[in-house]
Order: structure tokens, then C-alpha cells, then sequence
């Protein structure tokens, strides 16, 4: 963005990228805190991750009432106004992957208190490393304003709807398997879809952020692999 006549208008615009930013960081922290929670039974860990989501929720609203009194005040046109109402969009999204990630911690103590042999929850890990690949690098790529990074990052969610598959298909191989995995691997397959719908989010953010870079928008049909629907039967 180029500087503004009134210095003041740069500051606005600068303080609601910041809140971005931090949201993203915080968005990173507590997917990442999740999952650690959740392959370590870490249950202060998954504490400290349900008590962020405050944090995100009070950073969301700080955003929201940045934005709207900038567009009140300065009556923003072209690319100022694309990032301040791409900006709210993709607070909202920011704000979607801290609830998830809270729902991910909040299954830990269940997950944890099973019966159930540590390594099922293994079968989660790539997949959450993905993911959480997507979410660090979706708000860097729009810091640095880099539009064929975030069209990448966008259809690189194949990826992640792949390893969902393979997770489901796995802990349902376990549940079949022994009754007594039921009730932990029903936790996990929610944590997994958790994971998944993160990463929607993540393509929601990189589709904002691309129009917000370039003043266009991304095809609207994007690639979606998840095939857990077929694999239960009739």
C-alpha cells in the first residue's frame, strides 16, 4: 500500500494489518498447543489452549471496531478499502481456527483417560502438521504479499483432505477391530475433522488475502479430496 496524505490513515491501516498478524500468530499457537496436548495427554497444556480462545475472541472484536471506524472516518477506496474489508473477513476465519483448536484441546482428557494405546492418536500427526503448516504460513504469505504463494498454499488443501481420509479410514479399521477403542477413537475422528475444517478456513483466508493482493478473485470451485462419506456403508 502507498502512504497516505494524512499520516494518521497510514497508522489505521497499519493497526489492523498488525491484528492480523497477531491473530494469525495466535491462531498458530493454539492449533500447535492443541495437538501437542493431544499426542501427550498434556491436559494443563489443552487448559492453556482453551483459555486462549479469549484472548482470540477479544482480538476478533478489536479488529472488527478498528475496521469499522476506519471506513466511517476515512471513507476508504480501491486497495485500501479491499484490505480492511478483507481484513474482517479473514479475522473471522482466524477467529473459526481458535474455536477449533479449542475443541481439539478440550477432547484431550478423554482422549487420554482411555483405554486405548497411545499410538492410535499417532495416525493424527501428519495430518496436524499439515494443517498447521497451512495456518503458519496463510497470514506470511499475505504479510509479504505474495499472490502465487497464497494461490498455492489455497490448493495444497487437497493435501490435507487426502490425510483426513486416510485418519478416518484408519480409526474406523480400529473401532471394528476392538470395541473397546470406540469411545477414544470417536474423540479422535473429531479431532481429525476438526483438523480439516481448519485447513477450509486456511483457503478462506488465502482466497481473501489473494483478492486483497491483486484486486481479483481466485476460481471459485476449488479441488475437494474428502472421500470419509464413501467409506462408510449403506
Amino acid at each position: 500500500m502507498g502512504e497516505h496524505t494524512v499520516r494518521s490513515f497510514d497508522e489505521e491501516l497499519q493497526h489492523v494489518d498488525q491484528l492480523i498478524r497477531d491473530m494469525g500468530d495466535l491462531a498458530s499457537a493454539m492449533v500447535a498447543g492443541a495437538i501437542r496436548a493431544l499426542l501427550s495427554s498434556d491436559q494443563s497444556l489443552a487448559q492453556n489452549v482453551v483459555a486462549d480462545d479469549t484472548i482470540m475472541d477479544a482480538k476478533q472484536r478489536d479488529l472488527d471496531n478498528s475496521a469499522i471506524t476506519l471506513i466511517a472516518k476515512r471513507q476508504p477506496m480501491a486497495q485500501d478499502l479491499r484490505a480492511v474489508v478483507g481484513a474482517i473477513r479473514m479475522a473471522g476465519d482466524l477467529e473459526r481456527i481458535g474455536d477449533l483448536a479449542k475443541n481439539i484441546a478440550k477432547r484431550v482428557g478423554a482422549v487420554g483417560q482411555s483405554a486405548t494405546p497411545r499410538n492410535l492418536s499417532h495416525s493424527i500427526d501428519a495430518m496436524a502438521q499439515l494443517v498447521l503448516g497451512q495456518v503458519r504460513g496463510v497470514v506470511d504469505l499475505y504479510v509479504a504479499r505474495q499472490a502465487e504463494g497464497l494461490k498455492e498454499l489455497r490448493a495444497d488443501d487437497q493435501k490435507i483432505d487426502i490425510q483426513y481420509t486416510a485418519v478416518f479410514r484408519e480409526l474406523l479399521t480400529y473401532m471394528m477391530e476392538d470395541p473397546r477403542n470406540i469411545t477414544a477413537c470417536t474423540h479422535l475422528l473429531f479431532c481429525a475433522k476438526n483438523l480439516e475444517r481448519i485447513g477450509d478456513h486456511v483457503t478462506n483466508i488465502a482466497e481473501n488475502a489473494y483478492f486483497v493482493v491483486t484486486g481479483t478473485q481466485l476460481p471459485l470451485n476449488r479441488p475437494k479430496v474428502d472421500e470419509t462419506t464413501a467409506t462408510v456403508p449403506a
